[in-house]
C-alpha cells in the first residue's frame, strides 16, 4: 500500500540495523506495513492524504448533528480543500451546493483535519444524500502516530524471538509480552474515533 507512518530508515535505526544491511528489509517493511494497517484499524481512521480528490456519498441519517448555528454534517477526515466540492442529490443527478463551512474552525491551520461541514439550513434527513468530493486523510501524520507505528512495528519485528508470546531475560526472567502495548496505546488513543479501540 505504501502508506506507512514511518520510514524504513527510522525503523532500522529502531533495531539497530547498520544502514547499509538490507538482509532484513522484508521483515522490517512488513512489520512497518502491519502495524500501520493496525493504528488505523485501532483509531478507525487513516494518517495519510489522498493524492487526488475523491468522491464520498453520505446519507445524513445519522450523520447530522444540529448546532446552535445550524446542521453539522459529520464526515471522513478531510486533510486538504483544494478541490472540495459539496453536492446534493441521488445516482447520476447531483446539485453542487453553497452555504456551509467546515469544521473545526482552523482544524487545517493547527494540522488536523476538517470533520464536518456546517450549514445554516437542513442538509435534509432520512434519505437525503451528500456527496463530497475532497482530499481525505490528514494533512500530515502527526508525531505521536509515527512513534506508536515504531514502536509497534519494533515490537512486531522482534515478534519472531518469541513466537508463544513468551520473552525472557537473564536479568528480569520469563515473562508473557502484554496484548497491548500500553506506550502505543497512549500514543493513539487520542487519534480513535468514538466506537472504536
Amino acid at each position: 500500500m505504501a502508506h506507512e507512518y514511518a520510514t524504513l530508515a527510522a525503523l532500522r535505526r529502531r533495531v539497530g540495523s547498520e544502514t547499509a544491511d538490507t538482509s532484513r528489509d522484508d521483515d522490517l517493511t512488513s512489520a512497518l506495513a502491519a502495524a500501520t494497517r493496525g493504528i488505523d484499524m485501532a483509531t478507525g481512521r487513516r494518517f495519510w492524504l489522498d493524492d487526488t480528490p475523491t468522491a464520498r456519498v453520505y446519507r445524513t441519517a445519522g450523520r447530522v448533528v444540529r448546532e446552535p448555528d445550524g446542521d453539522l454534517l459529520l464526515v471522513d477526515d478531510i486533510g486538504d480543500v483544494a478541490g472540495l466540492v459539496v453536492e446534493t442529490g441521488s445516482g447520476s443527478a447531483w446539485s453542487p451546493l453553497t452555504g456551509y463551512e467546515t469544521q473545526p474552525d482552523n482544524a487545517l491551520a493547527d494540522g488536523k483535519p476538517v470533520t464536518g461541514l456546517l450549514r445554516s439550513g437542513s442538509w435534509g434527513f432520512g434519505t437525503a444524500r451528500v456527496r463530497v468530493t475532497a482530499r481525505f486523510g490528514w494533512p500530515a501524520i502527526p508525531d505521536d502516530i509515527v512513534e506508536a507505528a515504531l514502536i509497534q512495528a519494533t515490537r512486531l519485528y522482534k515478534r519472531k524471538d518469541s513466537p508463544e508470546g513468551i520473552i525472557g531475560s537473564a536479568e528480569w526472567g520469563v515473562r508473557n509480552l502484554s496484548r497491548r502495548d500500553p506506550d502505543v496505546w497512549a500514543l493513539i488513543e487520542p487519534y480513535i474515533l468514538p466506537g472504536f479501540g
